[in-house]
């Protein structure tokens, strides 16, 4: 079986510049996909198609695109591939401290700085937001560095006024301890991204990152506020919804296909994630997606 390490992303500005823009396409695939984490913040933003976003310990299934921004040091991972259908993904990635340690203490900063606070654990933004503040970040392409830079300031006052969001690790996630957990941690995410299809026992994992049980089981449930057990059955919840939306398989395949052995506990683990049983949440997707 393969062992992932855990990976430290260095981004480095481009040169002359206080922060990274990129954008992909389908001729520009973003193949960041593994689990990893950055100190800098990061503003995502997927134009259209459907997808899973795995932030922290926090595992989701988006529609109609996304809008995330993640605070730094969360492990987090890709979020689109050759499926997602999207038109387009643009990401802006800066320090916390990228336009000098004492802008932020300016009264006219307040929001964003409160933003970024709250973006500790990752934020999804929806509804005009999404739309709006999507539309601004796809037209930096455009833009002089000087508009770029402006523009971004712009965007992240707009979203520290913006109502329309849902934090996504609200029950918190713990990474102020040292990098030291989130390379522990982002071993243990990047097995269960690799591995969740199969029996995954606490043994396995524990001697992985060289603890014992009870300890790895209190580490665990510390940091991502979860039990082991829970996220891999929360990770393998989010892939079923993702086959149920995007393959024309049976809801007997779709359950064995997430990792799931037991078709009744299937349907009720289902039930109990999303409010739905795997046929009504398949129906009414169809609904949403035409």
């Amino acid at each position: 079986m393969l062992k992932q390490k855990p990976t430290f992303e260095a981004i480095a500005p481009n040169f002359g510049h206080s922060y990274t823009y990129q954008k992909f396409d389908e001729h520009r695939l973003n193949k960041n996909n593994i689990w990893h984490y950055h100190p800098e913040i990061e503003l995502v933003y997927v134009n259209g198609g459907t997808g899973k976003r795995q932030i922290g310990s926090h595992v989701s299934y988006y529609t109609d695109g996304d809008l995330i921004l993640i605070g730094s040091n969360i492990p987090h991972c890709g979020f689109t591939d050759a499926l997602t259908g999207n038109t387009s993904e643009t990401v802006v990635q800066m320090k916390m401290d990228f336009l000098g340690s004492d802008f932020f203490n300016i009264p006219e900063m307040k929001k964003i700085e409160t933003l970024f606070e709250s973006a500790s654990g990752g934020i999804a933004f929806y509804g005009k937001t999404k739309k709006k503040i999507g539309e601004k970040m796809e037209i930096l392409e455009y833009q002089t560095d000087f508009q770029r830079l402006l523009s971004i300031l712009n965007i992240l006052n707009e979203l520290g006024n913006s109502k329309e969001f849902k934090l996504l690790n609200a029950e918190g996630f713990s990474m102020e301890t040292d990098i030291k957990d989130n390379d522990r941690i982002n071993v243990v995410f990047n097995f269960v991204k690799n591995n969740f299809k199969e029996e995954i026992s606490l043994e396995e994992m524990s001697d992985m990152v060289s603890m014992t049980i009870p300890s790895f089981c209190r580490y665990f449930k510390k940091i991502t506020n979860k039990t082991f057990t829970q996220f891999v059955n929360e990770y393998r919840l989010v892939h079923a919804s993702k086959l149920l939306a995007e393959k024309p398989m049976s809801i007997t395949e779709v359950c064995f296909e997430s990792g799931f052995n037991n078709f009744s506990h299937f349907n009720k683990s289902f039930k109990a994630f999303t409010g739905q049983n795997p046929s009504e949440y398949r129906n009414q997707l169809k609904t949403v997606l035409q």
